[in-house]
């Protein structure tokens, strides 16, 4: 019986020279630990094919630019659908998938959160009617509104949404020693939490580093699907609904701790940021500021050199 790696391998083998066949340029394939992968090259466009193995069996993934010519084309090629030689095609919204997106990366203040929610085209229509959209484009009322709709539309198990406090967020970043990582690790706990529940067999997530590290996340889980990192994902309803809940928890907490502290806490990581964690310093101690803040940030840096000037 030929193994599951071996059958992957050969796979990779076939579509290599499937690419090939059609002018495209190929790169040697190479063994990773969860999965064989090649780059396809046309011109200055590129774009990477991965042959999973595992558990389930195999899976095909395919990375880039999903609105480039040179993607339309290996996809068509690869998983036998038309081909697209002209004007590059705007990706549909699938069926049923689940979106994730998160909130508080770039804030100084406050947690890391992490959203992710399943939808099918029932709950897609609901929510478009419920009003969601990019949560760059709502206020801050718009957003407790919408993510209570959201709530109502979208059962618990078709949810999830993951908080990782400051204190938490510092420990984790020890560990892992680089953003992109730990965003991979929390939004693959964020799917975990609710793929089970239901059949997606795609996930689309918000573009934030190197596609390898959610998909070796997700492996780790022993999760198998199609994911789809693509920039300005939030025109996806489910990522859309995603970032409502996640940015919503944010700014729950931004409340919460800005009355137990008696002072308006900030979003963003300006000068006004590092006046506000000077003026909390001062008034619960130094020690408070690993438990509200995100110490790796230039801001922390900047507070403790002005402390030994």
């Amino acid at each position: 019986m030929i193994k599951i790696k071996d059958q992957a391998y050969n796979k990779i083998l076939y579509i290599s020279s499937q690419l090939t066949g059609q002018a495209l340029e190929t790169s040697k394939i190479e063994e990773k630990q969860y999965n064989y992968e090649l780059t396809a090259q046309y011109l200055e466009e590129k774009v990477k094919v991965l042959v999973y193995f595992g558990k389930k069996g195999i899976s095909t993934i395919i990375q880039g630019d999903i609105n480039s010519k040179i993607y339309t084309k290996v996809k068509g090629i690869v998983f036998g659908e038309g081909l697209f030689d002209s004007v590059s095609k705007e990706i549909e919204e699938p069926s049923e998938y689940i979106g994730t997106d998160e909130s508080g990366k770039g804030d100084f203040f406050g947690p890391l959160v992490i959203a992710a929610v399943y939808a099918d085209d029932n709950l897609l229509t609901k929510l478009k009617l419920a009003g969601v959209k990019d949560s760059k484009q709502l206020d801050d009322s718009a957003i407790k509104n919408i993510s209570k709709e959201i709530k109502k539309i979208v059962p618990n198990n078709y949810r999830n949404v993951v908080i990782i406090n400051p204190e938490k967020y510092n420990q984790l970043y020890e560990s892992f020693k680089n953003l992109n990582k730990l965003l991979a690790w929390g939004h693959s706990k964020a799917i975990e939490n609710i793929i089970f529940n239901n059949k997606a067999s795609t996930v689309i997530s918000d573009k934030f580093g190197n596609e390898e590290l959610l998909i070796s996340e997700v492996l780790k889980k022993n999760i198998e699907v199609n994911l789809i990192q693509t920039t300005k994902a939030e025109r996806f309803l489910a990522v859309a609904a995603a970032s409502i809940l996640a940015r919503d928890r944010m700014i729950h907490w931004f409340i919460k701790t800005g009355n137990e502290l008696k002072v308006t806490i900030p979003k963003g990581a300006g000068d006004v940021v590092n006046i506000t964690a000077v003026k909390i310093a001062l008034k619960y101690g130094a020690d408070i500021l690993p438990k509200i803040v995100k110490l790796h940030f230039k801001n922390y840096a900047s507070l403790s050199q002005s402390k030994k000037g």
